[in-house]
């Protein structure tokens, strides 16, 4: 009969995570330079097919990587908002290639309302542990808004208040890519990020009656 000392030991391999936002907020700035710029005409309407191909060949590589790395990270709430953004800029470039003389999509816009609703509730989601990056979907999620009226048919300036609302996105992606790399490079956090509950704790350490999440998940950060 064996004894407990002959039972099998269970082993936990862990592999540390960096954040996956600071990717994520990249792709995103990249993303809303490029289109901002396009609406606000900083590009000529001509060039519709290279910004296409920048959105694919860029965004939504960083975005894709960055959702899937958040889910595992086993931060649902940053992958939903890192997928929807993925997803989007894939059919907003997509979009740009088939049709790319800079004509108004319905359908273009139907699908921008569609993600700037999904978008606007990620951003509700992720407020509760990290209220700066779910700042910065939501103003995202105002750009999709305002560029999903002008598809629609809406005047020129709804196109021109987009590619605004985009370049408050750059500022804000920039920073969260900055504090959150210079956060993973220094393993504490150096720049504000504004993070609560659970998100302060993962980066900052679990309070004492948190431990009970370690001791059942051990070694995983549950939020980015």
């Amino acid at each position: 009969m064996n004894s407990a000392a002959d039972a099998p030991v269970p082993r936990v391999s862990l592999r540390p995570v960096g954040s996956p936002l600071s990717i994520g907020m990249a792709g995103l700035g990249i993303a809303s330079l490029i289109q901002s710029g396009y609406d606000l005409h900083w590009i000529a309407g001509s060039e519709a097919l290279k910004v296409g191909l920048i959105l694919i060949a860029v965004p939504f590589v960083m975005q894709g990587l960055a959702t899937i790395f958040a889910y595992l990270a086993r931060d649902g709430t940053a992958g939903y908002a890192l997928g929807v953004l993925a997803a989007s800029w894939l059919a907003i470039g997509l979009v740009h290639v088939a049709a790319p003389a800079d004509r108004r999509s319905g359908a273009l816009g139907l699908m921008m309302l569609a993600s700037a609703g999904m978008l606007g509730l990620a951003a509700v989601a992720v407020m509760s542990a990290k209220p700066l990056p779910a700042a910065v979907f939501g103003v995202e999620a105002l750009r999709f808004a305002l560029a999903g009226i002008y598809e629609l048919g809406g005047p020129a300036f709804w196109r021109h208040f987009a590619g605004i609302a985009g370049l408050v996105v750059i500022a804000g992606a920039a920073y969260c890519a900055l504090a959150f790399a210079l956060e993973d490079q220094q393993r504490r956090p150096v720049l504000p990020t504004l993070r609560r509950g659970r998100g302060r704790d993962a980066v900052a350490g679990a309070p004492a009656e948190a431990l009970d999440d370690v001791l059942h998940d051990p070694g995983v950060r549950q939020t980015t």
